[in-house]
């Protein structure tokens, strides 16, 4: 073959094609000699080999949300993967879009605040509007989707939906464009997407003639506040104990919020614990976890400190990281919503995340409150109404234990003698007491004392009395010379010239009256 073209002098001159030193499989440009491997490329068309084809796309009734993006919560053994759909506002207005889409083809977007829920949401509405063996096709972002329309060509009668969860991520001239769009309307496949409000606005608004297919939908836009009508609905499924906790435990957060932060604090707190991580954070939230597991929700920062000393294993490893830099590392906000720590409602307090709480104490595995810290919770519990909900959680906690430790009978009756409640009391330090706990025994002595039980005080006593408490002996010698003052007062007033000179000084000994039980 050869070519003739005109020099710029008009002067004709031909050229002929030498090519020497390489292998050339396409056109090459013909330009006299031609030495080397010089390669013209042509753009390829779409290869819709790449994509799956639709029998490889899983089916809807098989699929799995948290695989395609619906954020996992928490889940302890037994539960589902999921705690059950609760009904947003906009649902109704949302699946009706989804039918549409499904009929006749065409792109519905959800958006939302991160973490408002807006790809559970979508996933109710597919699942609720479309027959349980439609094909889902998820890609993964940056997938060229410009082969898909060809795919979907020899689907047959399956009935499928193109799932796209952020879909920012599938946008761009490889992706899905205003031509694959319609293509996929003159298939009437639906295109079921969901996207930031962030990222939507800047797509949308942000630059003129970026809008593209964003423009051919208007979103269905899920608020980030619950209003009053979905907060019934979630108290109304209460028998997930997720759904519970969040009615619960969620404070100022969204429920969505609530249930996808959880699992990830979490698990940061958990890795936390290595010694080049943050020993003295991890040790920190601990504590706030189990105050809460006691019933007291805010604590300050003092009695976050004194606390630390009842996991000393913890606090060895801890000491290498400063206080405030372990309340610093705790309190940071992590997925712009919280810290494993937040500040309390009071000033100088701190509340740990709700889910954490959960979290530590429903598994089996989940290590128990110190025992001394139901004491301390008592103490630093600045209301009456929280120092009964500390009461109230330790019998819940702490009665089926104690038969098998007297250490918890003790704890149970420091706690109801703090409270007034001296009678529940007397019957946990009387169990202990007849376990052999001699420190139960001498606050028992002393507390049927104030019961004006000295009969019923004095064996017991005697017996922590003789085992060396010396508390024990002090409140027995009162209670005795109590006992012997009655005596010589009634032999004085008989005139009994001994009794009568007795008298006075054993009346000063037993002016003061017996310590009371401390907590």
């Amino acid at each position: 073959m050869s070519d003739e073209r005109e020099a710029p002098n008009d002067t004709a001159v031909g050229v002929g094609n030498s090519v020497s030193g390489g292998a050339f499989h396409a056109p090459v440009v013909q330009a006299g000699a031609v030495n080397g491997g010089v390669h013209t490329y042509y753009a390829q068309p779409p290869n819709s080999s790449a994509l799956p084809p639709v029998s490889e796309w899983p089916q809807l009734d098989t699929a799995d949300p948290i695989a395609l993006g619906v954020r996992r919560t928490r889940r302890l053994p037994g539960e589902s993967p999921l705690p059950p759909y609760v009904p947003r506002d906009c649902d109704r207005e949302l699946a009706d879009r989804v039918r549409e889409a499904a009929w006749e083809g065409g792109l519905v977007v959800v958006t939302g605040a991160p973490l408002s829920g807006r790809t559970r949401t979508a996933w109710a509405a597919l699942v609720t509007s479309m027959a349980g063996t439609t094909r889902v096709f998820a890609p993964p972002p940056g997938t060229d989707l410009r082969g898909l329309p060809a795919v979907l060509r020899g689907r047959g009668e399956e009935h499928c939906v193109l799932w796209l969860d952020d879909l920012e991520g599938h946008l761009g001239k490889r992706g899905l464009t205003p031509s694959v769009l319609a293509d996929l309307v003159r298939l009437r496949v639906p295109v079921l997407a969901t996207m930031g409000d962030e990222a939507y606005d800047a797509r949308r608004f942000g630059v003129r003639g970026r809008a593209g297919v964003l423009g051919a939908a208007e979103p269905v836009e899920l608020a980030r506040e619950w209003s009053e009508r979905e907060l019934r609905r979630l108290e109304a499924l209460d028998e997930d104990a997720r759904l519970l906790g969040a009615v619960l435990g969620r404070g100022v957060h969204t429920v969505p919020e609530y249930l996808a932060v959880g699992p990830e604090l979490l698990e940061e707190w958990r890795r936390a614990r290595r010694p080049n991580a943050h020993p003295r954070g991890h040790l920190l939230v601990r504590v706030a976890i189990d105050f809460a597991r006691c019933g007291l929700v805010e604590v300050s920062r003092e009695a976050l400190r004194t606390a630390q000393s009842l996991y000393p294993q913890e606090l060895a490893t801890a000491r290498a990281e400063p206080f405030d830099d372990g309340l610093g590392w705790a309190s940071h906000i992590r997925h712009g919503v919280t810290g494993l720590l937040a500040p309390g409602g009071r000033q100088d307090t701190w509340a740990v995340f709700g889910s954490l709480v959960a979290d530590v104490g429903g598994r089996p595995e989940g290590p128990p409150v110190p025992l001394g810290m139901w004491s301390l919770a008592l103490d630093a519990a600045p209301e009456e109404a929280e120092r009964w909900t500390v009461r109230w959680n330790a019998h819940l906690t702490l009665v089926p234990l104690a038969d098998s430790d007297p250490e918890v009978s003790v704890v149970l009756g420091r706690i109801n003698a703090a409270l007034g409640d001296s009678e529940t009391a007397a019957f946990w330090f009387r169990k202990a007491a007849d376990a052999g706990h001699i420190g139960a025994t001498a606050l028992l002595g002393e507390l049927l004392v104030l019961l004006d039980a000295e009969a019923e005080a004095i064996p017991y006593l005697e017996t922590a009395a003789e085992a060396g408490i010396v508390q024990a002996q002090y409140n027995l010698g009162k209670v005795l010379a109590a006992r012997a003052q009655r005596w010589m007062a009634r032999a004085a007033g008989h005139g009994h010239p001994a009794a009568t000179e007795a008298l006075p000084p054993l009346r000063k000994v037993t002016d003061t009256p017996p310590d009371t039980v401390k907590e």
